[in-house]
């Protein structure tokens, strides 16, 4: 058989729905349309390949050629066309953003996979930045209520019944409160 008449059939989605990171937030999709995605991206990729083939043996076919293969060649040439401007069309049904910074990367011959290690170093180290503001704070918190203990006794007592009533009823809250598939949070109605 014929490597550039070889095609694979794509690969299924899976079931539910499917969050995507973007710029704007978090966007969700529905398992539909995750399915189709998924299944245009495999498409691309498959088309990707067949072209990869097609230029494969097109290479052959010119570190070989000989005036008796010309129409060979063309024939190869027109199928390479056809395999692009197929590529073209399906890529159209694609939408995936590429940082800018993966694709610098590439061109400099570097892996890809430095940006994301680059971007997990930075959020690592944003997290522990974060991390330590709020220890200052609970620090902070816990030496200003000892000082104010020692000064106002009587009214630290009611500061802290009032905040743990406020807690008992952020817990009996959030226990009535179930959590959809999707995420969201579904407050049971009280009769």
């Amino acid at each position: 058989m014929d490597p550039a008449q070889n095609t694979s059939s794509g690969i299924g989605g899976s079931n539910g729905t499917v969050r995507y990171q973007t710029n704007d937030g978090i966007a969700t999709v529905s398992s539909a349309a995750a399915d189709d995605s998924k299944e245009n991206l495999n498409q691309v990729i498959n088309s990707i390949q067949k072209t990869l083939g097609l230029l494969h043996q097109l290479h052959l076919t010119v570190s070989s050629f000989t005036p008796a293969s010309q129409l060979h060649l063309l024939q190869r040439l027109n199928s390479l066309v056809l395999e692009l401007d197929s590529m073209a069309k399906l890529s159209e049904k694609c939408n995936i953003q590429i940082p800018m910074e993966v694709l610098s990367l590439i061109d400099d011959g570097k892996n890809p996979d430095e940006f994301t290690r680059d971007v997990l170093n930075s959020c690592i180290a944003r997290n522990q930045v974060t991390k330590g503001k709020t220890d200052a704070f609970k620090d902070l918190r816990k030496h200003i209520l000892e000082e104010l203990e020692q000064t106002f006794p009587d009214e630290v007592d009611k500061y802290r019944e009032i905040r743990a009533s406020s807690a008992a009823e952020a817990k009996r809250l959030a226990q009535s409160q179930t959590v959809l598939p999707n995420g969201d949070a579904k407050v049971k109605s009280e009769l």
